[in-house]
């Protein structure tokens, strides 16, 4: 116990988060039935515990473990109590089919390329029987084609159709955005046309969070007028609010590749920045005994005006409340160090949104943080530089290394990806940064006089351009990023563990962090091997499910053929999200994009198996014994001819046709084969062989 004292909050944080991920990984041991009866007696346990420790002074270690107990407990059961589908008004528990809903809009629009992504928390729903109050929350797409109106925060809508549950992931390796839309009680979308989407009222609820999102769109309205460059308004945009809905592909892929990613997103370093220059600006008041308060006071007072003005978005209120614990720890007087200030705000925020501890960003704000505290001082002692610019440099260098080498794991695990430059590239980023920062700040202060703002604007815009100027140039190097990784969550837990290791053995000079890391090791690499001998040495078929497209590829020894028309081929989006991830688990190397023929059917012979392509009706079809028949979207009215040529084959429809069509097809249909795979409905269809070479 007394080793723990002065780590009191990461104790008790750390059993706190425990609870939360054994409620989200294991859902089916924890119910709000037994959960909250256990946190009640573990609670009276250690009430009882301790009245009897003041006296005896006994029983430490028991009562030890019952406090564990009982944060581990209340872990799940914040968790259960912050899950909306146990609600049995929630609209997933309706068995009735919904013709329509009234919903507000509870987050600020999102502008996509063909549509609006809004999100809704329905209150109504009509059924046969009539309107009903609900519970829940929904994505809508509303298609920009025809659509006039502004949405707002805080509208009222009223929507005709019956929103669907989110699927899971229907391709291999794919992202599930379904797990992910779930860990923000979202379980249903809709796609709606403009014509089944009426606004009965702008405006209807009005709150704190309404006037945060105003005071962004005022800011970000600001930094439009006295930036012109599309690019180097995204960036100020990203960089000073948060809002990155601008920013595109290349853009994004430049900054990534330099292992600037982060400074697109405002977090810690943004907060942590402004932090520092307040208590800079604020240094001459520290010769007063009072000073300590005021600068508490107006730190806290700064930190969140400036997080009111982003919007009040995730990201920077965690941050701000990280940092609002380290300006209140010195006039509070606590005694204690910067890890359980850390671990304070962290149950915090966790106390308020457990399911935070599923968010990316969260995950490397806090690893970053704690990397950098762990880390940078002993890295800077490495090596004394013999002049301040030198000194300057090094620190930086430290600063970017201990919180690289804190969540690289991370970023192998979410971006598959490793930035080999960011060394280099954050000596002048992350100067960049506070440069932009700074003068974003300035030019919102000043845009009242518009001169001053023109100004500041146009030297904020020249800051902008020199910086993407840097990162492009940074990209073009060659072998600036390692791309393609592939490693699962229990290899970043090992990566981790490795590393934990390792600081074991420098720190305490002990063997045990040796054999952690050495374990650890032996477990990846095993790991690894498994996956290559499971995914990569294998030779695969995959037709891939992307709605509204034909798609499939042949994959063999980290190669790729990619079989789709060219609207696909250079989607870039779709791409990333619907056929990369399978690319990435497999292995892929180098991919070959092949138009398919234009002709009415192909044959395709592979690892011996004969694939019978159908595109259009063909006037006479050819006299093979296919093993697979795909079947695209105008070789429909073919259907029945080739079931009967070919009554062995499997039968795949893939996801070029509408779904209307191919229920209707499929239900008028004479006969149907003895298999068949729609992969629409049931996701991409996939054979995998041992790699002996494609014929």
């Amino acid at each position: 116990m007394v080793k723990w004292i002065p780590y009191a909050m990461v104790r008790l944080s750390a059993f706190f988060m425990a609870g939360i991920l054994l409620a989200i990984y294991h859902p089916d041991w924890v119910s709000l039935a037994w959960a909250v009866p256990a946190l009640l007696a573990a609670g009276l346990v250690f009430a009882l515990g301790y009245a009897i420790r003041q006296k005896t002074r006994t029983w430490s270690s028991l009562l030890g473990l019952v406090g564990c107990l009982f944060m581990t407990l209340a872990g799940c059961t914040v968790l259960l109590l912050r899950t909306d589908r146990g609600d049995p008004r929630h609209v997933m528990h309706m068995a009735e089919d919904i013709h329509a809903y009234s919903a507000n809009v509870i987050k600020a629009p999102e502008e996509k390329v063909k549509s609006w992504k809004v999100e809704l928390a329905v209150g109504h729903v009509k059924t046969a029987r009539g309107w009903q109050p609900v519970s829940g929350k929904f994505l809508l797409y509303i298609s920009k084609a025809g659509w006039t109106q502004p949405l707002a925060f805080g509208d009222q809508l009223l929507v005709k159709g019956s929103p669907q549950r989110l699927s899971p992931p229907l391709n291999p390796g794919e992202f599930d955005f379904q797990r992910f839309l779930s860990f923000r009680n979202i379980y249903h979308q809709h796609f709606a046309r403009p014509e089944e989407v009426l606004i009965v009222q702008h405006i209807h609820q009005k709150g704190f969070l309404y006037y945060a999102i105003r005071a962004r769109q005022w800011a970000s309205g600001q930094l439009r007028a006295h930036i012109a460059r599309p690019q180097a308004f995204a960036i100020a945009n990203a960089l000073v609010l948060g809002v990155t809905d601008g920013l595109d592909n290349e853009l994004q892929n430049a900054y990534a590749a330099s292992g600037a990613m982060h400074v697109l997103a405002v977090s810690g370093l943004h907060v942590g920045i402004i932090y520092g220059l307040l208590l800079l600006l604020l240094k001459p008041l520290a010769r007063f005994s009072w000073s300590r308060w005021v600068v508490a006071c107006v730190s806290l007072a700064c930190l969140w005006g400036y997080a009111f003005v982003t919007g009040l978005s995730p990201s920077v209120l965690r941050a701000v409340t990280m940092f609002s614990f380290i300006a209140l720890a010195r006039p509070l007087g606590w005694s204690t160090n910067i890890y359980n200030t850390l671990a304070a705000s962290a149950f915090l925020l966790l106390l308020y949104n457990p399911y935070l501890i599923m968010s990316v960003g969260f995950q490397l704000s806090y690893l970053a943080v704690l990397g950098i505290v762990y880390l940078q001082r002993p890295l800077y002692r490495l090596w004394e530089a013999p002049n301040s610019l030198l000194d300057k440099t090094w620190q930086i260098t430290c600063v970017s290394m201990a919180a690289q080498i804190a969540t690289f794991s991370l970023g192998l695990l979410y971006f598959h990806q490793f930035p080999t430059y960011f060394l280099f590239s954050n000596l002048f980023v992350i100067p960049g940064s506070f440069v932009v920062l700074m003068g974003g700040i300035l030019l919102l202060a000043v845009s009242w006089l518009p001169a001053v703002a023109s100004a500041v604007g146009f030297l904020l815009e020249g800051s902008i351009q020199l910086l993407n100027a840097g990162v492009f140039w940074i990209e073009q190097l060659p072998f600036s990023l390692v791309n393609h990784v592939h490693i699962t969550t229990f290899q970043c837990w090992l990566v981790m563990g490795m590393l934990a290791g390792l600081m074991i053995l420098f720190h305490f000079k002990t063997i045990h962090g040796l054999t952690v890391a050495a374990a650890c090791a032996v477990g990846f690499g095993l790991l690894q091997w498994q996956h290559f001998h499971q995914h990569v040495k294998i030779a695969q078929w995959v037709v891939y499910r992307v709605p509204g497209q034909g798609a499939m590829e042949f994959i063999e020894h980290g190669r790729s053929v990619f079989y789709a028309d060219s609207v696909l081929a250079f989607d870039a989006e779709r791409i990333r999200f619907h056929i990369r991830p399978n690319r990435v688990q497999s292995g892929v190397a180098t991919v070959h994009h092949a138009r398919p023929p234009a002709t009415d059917f192909w044959i395709h012979v592979w690892n011996g198996k004969t694939i019978l392509l159908l595109a259009q009706p063909p006037a006479k079809l050819p006299r093979v014994t296919p093993d697979y028949v795909v079947v695209g979207t105008d070789a429909l009215a073919a259907w029945e001819d080739a079931v009967r040529l070919y009554p062995t084959a499997t039968f795949i429809l893939d996801s070029s046709h509408s779904p209307y069509r191919e229920r209707t097809v499929l239900a008028n249909a004479a006969s149907r084969p003895a298999h068949i795979h729609s992969v629409l409905q049931h996701g991409a269809f996939v054979v995998t062989t041992q790699s002996h070479g494609t014929r």
